[in-house]
């Protein structure tokens, strides 16, 4: 597994879910690269999946655009 941009996974990944871990974050906390280890097409799988290695540091993110009905609380 390469660490990949974020644009790479995007490409890769397009409308999944991805298990990121190896982090690579700017000094504001935005993710900017990591290794993909597990794709999955909703956020429940991949969160089993998180939940069955546990990696020490990890993201999950979303490869696609947001519906427009979506809100997010900060």
């Amino acid at each position: 597994m390469d660490v990949l941009t974020m644009a790479e996974i995007e490409a890769r990944y397009p409308l999944r879910w991805v298990l990121i871990t190896d982090c690579q974050s700017d000094e504001y906390q935005r993710l900017l690269a990591g290794r993909v280890l597990y794709d999955g097409s909703t956020r429940d799988e991949v969160d089993e999946k998180l939940l069955e290695i546990r990696p020490p540091r990890a993201a999950v993110r979303y490869m696609g655009p947001f519906p427009d009905d979506l809100v997010l609380v900060l």
